[in-house]
């Protein structure tokens, strides 16, 4: 029997959508989180409302939220169990279908400007420690001391010895005026993670996901097991079979 599907009426854009993290939270953080988002979103509809594509929009996003010190990427991110600081971080062209990732980097001040610029290279997908330091170095990516990054919050909840906060990772998807899609996400990872651990927010298929035949995706959470569903993919691929967001 052939497979039935429900085919929803195509959106044209523009829009956004951004986020700040899964679970939940620390209630004294909300509000700032909260206003960040906020800040984000407008950043990325601005680009969108003067015609602007949804790729830039995306990374508009993200960057704005990699420098706020609230969230768990850029500047605030979480420590590593030797008290360091290594950043993941992903985007995708959802009109080109193409993508661009960095995993494990401590020097790199928006790693989602990195990956774009791995992306626009074109010769690599995804670039890795101290090979995507040196490929931004030379590619004029802006790029800070490793204490830059910590802040005295992440620093002293890495001396308590407590887990990751829930909220933190960030992403976003946006659709602009020719109905392209573009995902992006930026993560430092997991409080005490051993160094050298990639999540999936710097995997292509796992934490994000773009396709203009059918949506974005960015995800947050579990990374490990966010990594086995493949679960940006897999969501995009439900909406091109016709599910409802």
């Amino acid at each position: 029997m052939a497979k039935k599907t429900h085919q929803r009426q195509r959106w044209h854009g523009p829009a956004v959508m951004v986020h700040g993290g899964a679970g939940r939270g620390q209630p004294d953080l909300a509000a700032g989180q909260a206003e960040g988002c906020e800040h984000a979103t407008a950043a990325a509809w601005e680009v969108l409302a003067a015609g602007g594509s949804a790729l830039d929009a995306v990374t508009a996003a993200v960057v704005l939220l990699e420098n706020h010190p609230l969230f768990n990427a850029g500047v605030g991110s979480c420590l590593t169990s030797t008290g360091t600081v290594e950043m993941d971080a992903s985007i995708m062209d959802g009109h080109r279908l193409t993508a661009g990732a960095v995993g494990a980097v401590s020097t790199i001040v928006n790693p989602i400007r990195l990956a774009r610029a791995i992306m626009e290279d074109g010769r690599h997908l995804f670039l890795a420690g101290a090979g995507a330091e040196a490929f931004a170095r030379a590619q004029g990516v802006t790029t800070a001391r490793p204490e830059y990054f910590i802040t005295p919050r992440q620093r002293r909840r890495w001396e308590e010895g407590l887990g990751s906060p829930g909220a933190g990772t960030v992403g976003a998807v946006a659709i602009d005026r020719t109905g392209h899609v573009a995902a992006a996400t930026s993560t430092g990872g997991r409080t005490h993670k051993l160094p050298g651990r990639i999540g999936d927010s710097a995997i292509i298929g796992a934490g994000t996901y773009a396709d203009d035949a059918a949506g974005a995706a960015s995800a947050t959470g579990n990374g490990e097991a966010i990594i086995l569903m493949g679960l940006a993919r897999a969501a995009v691929d439900r909406l091109r079979d016709g599910a409802h967001p």
